[in-house]
């Protein structure tokens, strides 16, 4: 089984001299390059390093999560498009988005907040309009408001993956509708994640991509561990079961999904 972890966070890895050792591993259990998703402005020059040394293993993204959105997002945001211009470019604008579930509990200081979100995030989208790049969403409790955002920035839906999408059926088929696509990660292994498999199974193959997320979200036998590449096969094994095909042409369509759709 060969597969792509098409959205994962190795900055810890790299910074703690585990990196070999991690990407062996990987590789060990049939992974054939990974994602490594930018979140702030103190992981994108990581990462962009990381792939310059690893050009056939790694692509990187940058973006600012909307978890990380502060008074002061303007600036960061104007830090990204210098990043495009170098080399190797990123692979795509992400990950970003809106997350209400993280709200402070001050109604008022969560208001403030889902302002700057919702600023940062269409700020964004007007960049990746500009440069016709993939983009990477993530949405917590926002999906409505997403999906809005992306259809007033004129960006290419075919170019949008939620990434670890968690919402149900009904919703992956307004985003397929579009022409975008959702991604799945070991979620979908654990007892109550029913309404997430249903997506799945109605995406179907054809727009399928996966992803660990790690170091989060290990897949249900794992759980509580800290999550990693290798731990892909063991999804890629449950989309088979939800989809009923073979675990070996779910990983072949999978990755050559994420390979198309980042560059590789």
């Amino acid at each position: 089984m060969r597969l792509l972890d098409s959205h994962c966070h190795p900055a810890s890895v790299i910074r703690s001299g585990k990196w070999n050792a991690w990407t062996q591993e990987a590789k060990n259990a049939g992974v054939e390059g990974i994602v490594a998703i930018g979140t702030d402005l103190d992981d994108w020059a990581l990462y962009r390093q990381c792939a310059a040394e690893n050009p056939t293993f790694v692509k990187h993204t940058v973006g600012l999560h909307p978890c990380h959105v502060t008074e002061g997002w303007e600036d960061t945001v104007a830090s990204l498009s210098p990043f495009f211009a170098d080399h190797p470019a990123p692979a795509a604008l992400g990950e970003i988005g809106l997350d209400y579930f993280r709200l402070p509990s001050d109604e008022e200081e969560a208001e403030q907040v889902k302002q700057w979100q919702q600023a940062a995030f269409r700020r964004q989208l007007a960049l990746a309009y500009q440069l016709g790049c993939p983009v990477v969403i993530h949405s917590r409790h926002a999906f409505e408001d997403c999906v809005q955002a992306i259809d007033e920035s004129g960006v290419d839906w075919r170019k949008v993956v939620f990434h670890c999408f968690v919402e149900g059926p009904d919703a992956v088929r307004e985003i397929n509708q579009r022409g975008g696509r959702a991604s799945f990660t070991g979620i979908i292994t654990y007892p109550k994640s029913a309404d997430i498999c249903a997506a799945l199974k109605a995406q179907g193959l054809a727009r399928l991509m996966l992803e660990t997320d790690a170091p989060y979200l290990a897949p249900n036998t794992k759980r509580g561990q800290e999550n990693t590449p290798a731990y892909l096969p063991e999804i890629a094994e449950k989309a088979a079961e939800i989809l009923g095909l073979p675990a070996d042409e779910i990983a072949e369509v999978a990755t050559r999904n994420a390979r198309h759709f980042f560059g590789f």
